[in-house]
């Protein structure tokens, strides 16, 4: 037999066998929209750069990789991150961290006496004035936890939402898990917002302390058992979730016009009111790219990896938190000098 016929038919079965190990091995590779299973299709107006069927280890390192859930794991990601800063500055008072975040939080010019803090001065006094909130050394400062609450609140919504964008690739089990672990979040954020103002705006009459937040926390968790049920994370139901979400953001209305009727001759009165209609806008604005799905809705397969509605409606939700922050931090100032 002729040697080289002989090597050939050795040599064969082993490269087909090593041809299929290459086909079987698994390529994590980006799908289009209509390649995913059915419990992935959520939004039709984005085409391209999915993941699938992703092992956990896969799924973690694609934070580091384009597809269409990047902005989104990175932007509340980045939102977390920045609230674990800001904790952690209140937490150990750091004066120079503290006078920067002022910068940005803090910056709204206010009627009456302003004391502008010695650190800011040297940097900010010839661009702008700042508000300085530090208590004075013999006036005992206000509670904190109520703050605390909100922060923590604010934490756990931005972490959860990040873990559901980046792991919900991972099996339909895991990606229902950690929808509803993700509508936890944005509930317990929603509830905790409500903490530092009604908690500063009714000091001197704790009963409404039980009321508003005994009554917003109730709306809450019907509302979280409402959206544990599996029939309710669907695309369908999209709708319904951002009306309970609104719903429950519509309830700061009431305790909102109470508060300012009773605190009316507060000088900071102006300042809190703009900080929270901010939040509001930011909030009701993101609410309504979220329902609508613009700007890919216009053209779809434009916006897949940047721009699209669930990025923007992410940012926005960062910038009503700041907001509700600052907010909270003009309260708290307010109280420490103003006890009943």
């Amino acid at each position: 037999m002729d040697p080289t016929i002989d090597s050939k038919l050795v040599s064969e079965p082993v490269e087909t066998e090593k041809w299929k190990k290459k086909v079987q091995s698994p390529s994590y590779d980006l799908v289009s929209y209509k390649e995913l299973p059915e419990y992935m299709k959520d939004n039709e107006f984005i085409l391209n750069y999915y993941r699938v069927n992703w092992p956990l280890k896969e799924a973690l390192f694609s934070i580091f990789r384009w597809h269409n859930e990047t902005l989104n794991v990175w932007t509340h990601l980045l939102g977390f991150v920045l609230f674990l800063g800001l904790t952690v500055t209140n937490l150990i008072e750091v004066p120079q961290v503290s006078d920067l975040i002022a910068f940005f939080t803090r910056s709204l010019p206010m009627s009456g006496d302003i004391n502008v803090s010695h650190h800011s001065r040297d940097l900010f006094v010839r661009t702008m004035t700042l508000v300085d909130l530090k208590p004075e050394s013999d006036v005992t400062s206000v509670t904190r936890w109520p703050f605390f609450v909100f922060l923590a609140g604010s934490m756990f919504c931005l972490l959860s939402s990040s873990i559901c964008h980046l792991f919900s690739c991972h099996s339909q089990h895991l990606s229902r898990s950690l929808l509803r672990l993700d509508f936890t979040g944005i509930t317990t954020m929603i509830i905790a917002s409500f903490f530092p103002p009604i908690y500063y705006a009714f000091e001197c009459d704790t009963k409404w302390h039980f009321i508003y937040l005994g009554g917003i926390t109730v709306l809450g968790l019907c509302t979280i058992v409402t959206l544990l049920s599996p029939a309710l994370s669907t695309k369908k139901f999209r709708g319904f979730r951002a009306l309970l979400f609104s719903s429950m953001a519509l309830f700061g209305i009431i305790p909102g016009i109470h508060a300012v009727i009773i605190n009316w001759s507060n000088p900071h009165r102006d300042v809190t009111l703009d900080y929270e209609l901010t939040m509001a806008m930011f909030y009701l604005t993101g609410t309504l790219f979220y329902v609508s799905r613009i700007p890919e809705r216009f053209k779809p397969g434009w916006f897949d990896l940047a721009d699209h509605n669930h990025q923007i409606f992410h940012v926005l939700v960062v910038m009503g938190a700041l907001a509700h922050y600052g907010a909270s931090l003009v309260l708290m100032g307010w109280r420490d000098g103003h006890s009943c």
